[in-house]
């Protein structure tokens, strides 16, 4: 088996913990997680790279697991997290790297592209694509298009979200993940009555996740809580107005998307839709691919197809 190994970095003021797996001279692969993950979404991913010979680096992100969650919804920008990416890639002594990034962490891979191409030997997104910038803020957005109820929007308040997800970590992660994963059902994004009110309860757990896997998720949010992984939400529409200098702005590495056919944030959307989407903000589109019978967690329901895309584009790179 391929040893992963941990560690504690300074990324540029921040420390960030880090797992490591693979030689120290090979080609880096940065996996970036999602809501509400950790580093350890990406252990199937780890050991197949490194055994072709690349360096995996998987950080817990700013306010995740084992590292610094600053106190104050603004410290949670896109360029706060992109910075975060810079500083890993320099602690690591990575020129340049192939960032991947799943669900939350997909927008700071594509940012990270876009903001810092000098830095990004090609890009992948799970489960969130890059689209065109929204007219309106994002909340005001998703107001108009779901309604006031939108989890997303009840993530807006500050300790609401956060109290009701902490009250029990493992109930709440195994009906998230039962209820989004391809073989669930699937959940209308509605928090009018909380959260937990749009998770069926449930015993089981899907396929691809043991109880040994939800320990896992469950000792870290139990003793880092969720307020940290709820701030990336917290700015939206902060992350909007900031980022407006690049509305008209492509990202220029070689990219490549993978999602679940089923996963609700694609809505039912066919790859050339998503291709015609995409393409008007990537300008080297290498590929869209839906993963049939997946779900929202797409790297760790179907590990085989999303190691075999990472390596094939990984390869395709110079």
């Amino acid at each position: 088996m391929t040893e992963i190994t941990h560690r504690t970095i300074d990324a540029g003021g921040i420390s960030l913990h880090i797992a490591e797996a693979g030689p120290a001279g090979g080609p880096v692969v940065l996996l970036l997680h999602g809501f509400p993950e950790c580093w350890y979404s990406w252990r199937r991913q780890m050991t197949a790279l490194a055994e072709a010979g690349y360096r995996a680096v998987a950080p817990d992100q700013r306010g995740y697991g084992g590292s610094d969650a600053p106190g104050t919804v603004d410290a949670y920008t896109i360029f706060d997290l992109v910075g975060d990416v810079i500083g890993v890639l320099d602690a690591v002594g990575a020129e340049r790297a192939v960032v991947v990034g799943h669900d939350w962490g997909a927008p700071v891979a594509w940012h990270t592209a876009l903001l810092r191409p000098d830095r990004v030997r090609g890009v992948v997104g799970l489960s969130v694509p890059l689209e065109p910038r929204p007219r309106r803020t994002p909340t005001a957005a998703i107001e108009r298009r779901f309604g006031p109820h939108h989890y997303m929007l009840y993530f807006q308040q500050l300790g609401v979200a956060d109290a009701e997800l902490g009250a029990d970590p493992r109930g709440f992660l195994r009906r998230l993940f039962a209820a989004t994963s391809g073989t669930g059902t699937p959940t209308a994004p509605s928090a009018e009555h909380g959260f937990l009110t749009a998770l069926p309860e449930t015993d089981a757990l899907p396929a691809w996740l043991t109880e040994e896997d939800l320990d896992v998720y469950t000792q870290t949010f139990a003793e880092h809580g969720f307020t940290g992984g709820l701030n990336w939400y917290r700015n939206l529409d902060r992350n909007w107005a900031l980022t407006r200098p690049w509305r008209d702005a492509r990202v220029t590495p070689p990219a490549r998307y993978l999602a679940g056919e089923a996963d609700l944030v694609v809505g039912g959307r066919t790859v050339d839709v998503l291709v015609e989407s995409m393409s008007q903000v990537v300008a080297d589109l290498r590929g869209v691919a839906l993963l049939p019978g997946c779900g929202h967690w797409t790297q760790q329901e179907q590990p085989d197809e999303v190691n075999a895309a990472l390596l094939e584009f990984a390869a395709s790179l110079p």
